[in-house]
């Protein structure tokens, strides 16, 4: 792997399929050298330790989640509640929170699991599948349109919008960087356009769904605007289609790749839980978070001022040795296991209980149907950065 830390400049670069593929060594790299760094390209810091991602986390005041930088996802106002500090976020969240309730997202189990059997039918008999395509990607995905109240016919279409912006080059390889910002706000305004439409027919005929819900609620006896209704739909389609996605490909790659493990969670389903909070410390499929420095303070012995937009390093912070036990061992029985992919304080994930449950039951369900698997003989997986997905999964198993 090509260093992460520059020899010359210093500078780190974490946009490298190598990194993605395996970023813990560069974690550790990090933390002992430079637990407060500076990105390639832009300078902006970066930091990596757990006490002080946690502490950035917690303190929306200093480090920000409002900043116009993300304007540049594609949107054309902030991101509700995602991008809104408190207090004002605060009022969304309680509107937001009972949606995605614990309680809510496990009575939406059994259907996560009848689909995830029925995906598994389709490929189970041929030993083989391309595990993104054939299940991570269509298994979560179907749940969030279900959630919503939205045709699954439509899902490869918001596939393609959710790439175009959060991968813009996936849709436009080879396209330089700085046009992908095109792509973006190309798929942006569709994004925009859809749900408006989507809003229209509920408005002249109310469903039994999320859209149809929001189009109802108040908050301190007024409704939502429209542009607030779509600033929320524009988040839920992108935190929706990606992350659980993002974790199921990491989770199965690594069982794969370690037999041992795969093992034990087929002679102990009990074990899935755990091994799901323990998978998404060790993997952390959102790799980092932007924040917007809001006045100047000091980190690990570093000045960070004023305007900068800091990156937390959220899997760098899950995988120090400071805070966990042992913490490059993967433990399914790790009894504190506090860890930061879901975030912290304020902005903690809003579907935090809905992608532990679709991770839990995929997880159970694959494992009653394909228990012995492994990478496809002479086959890689690819990764992508930033949000680590494996894009490329091939899986084989004995028929």
């Amino acid at each position: 792997m090509a260093p992460v830390i520059d020899p010359d400049s210093g500078r780190i670069n974490l946009f490298s399929e190598e990194f993605a593929r395996c970023p813990q060594p560069a974690y550790q790299e990090l933390r002992s050298r430079c637990p407060v760094g500076r990105m390639v390209f832009t300078g902006a810091p970066i930091i990596s330790r757990y006490e002080d991602v946690m502490w950035a986390l917690r303190h929306p005041e200093i480090f920000s989640s409002e900043m116009e930088a993300l304007v540049a996802l594609g949107t054309e106002r902030p991101m509700i509640p995602q991008q809104i500090d408190p207090p004002t976020q605060t009022r969304y969240r309680k509107l937001l929170d009972p949606h995605f309730s614990r309680r809510k997202m496990e009575e939406f189990a059994p259907t996560i699991a009848h689909h995830a059997n029925q995906l598994i039918d389709e490929f189970a008999a041929r030993g083989e599948c391309e595990f993104d395509a054939a299940f991570a990607i269509p298994l979560p995905c179907s749940a969030f349109l279900h959630l919503l109240g939205l045709p699954l016919s439509d899902l490869d279409s918001f596939l393609s919008l959710k790439d175009g912006i959060i991968r813009p080059q996936k849709l436009r390889p080879g396209v330089p960087l700085d046009q992908l910002q095109q792509v973006r706000a190309e798929s942006g305004r569709e994004i925009y356009e859809y749900f408006r439409r989507a809003l229209d027919e509920r408005e002249a005929q109310p469903r039994d769904d999320m859209l149809t819900s929001l189009l109802r609620a108040e908050i301190e006896g007024e409704r939502l605007s429209r542009n607030e209704i779509l600033d929320i739909c524009f988040l839920l389609l992108l935190a929706g289609l990606d992350t659980v996605t993002a974790t199921l490909g990491c989770n199965l790659a690594y069982l794969a790749s370690n037999p041992e493990q795969r093992q034990r969670l087929v002679r102990d389903p009990g074990l899935i839980p755990s091994a799901v909070e323990e998978l998404l410390r060790w993997e952390t499929p959102v790799v980092a978070v932007p924040r917007l420095i809001k006045r100047d303070v000091s980190l690990a012995g570093v000045e960070l001022k004023e305007g900068e937009l800091a990156t937390l390093l959220i899997g760098a912070a899950n995988t120090d040795d400071a805070h966990f036990d042992d913490a490059q061992r993967v433990d399914f029985e790790r009894e504190r296991n506090v860890h930061a992919a879901f975030g912290a304080g304020p902005h903690r994930c809003l579907g935090s209980h809905l992608a532990r449950m679709e991770l839990r039951v995929a997880m159970e369900v694959w494992h009653q149907r394909i228990p012995e698997y492994r990478i496809k003989p002479g086959e890689t997986p690819r990764y992508s950065p930033g949000i680590r997905e494996a894009l490329y999964l091939p899986l084989t198993w004995e028929r």
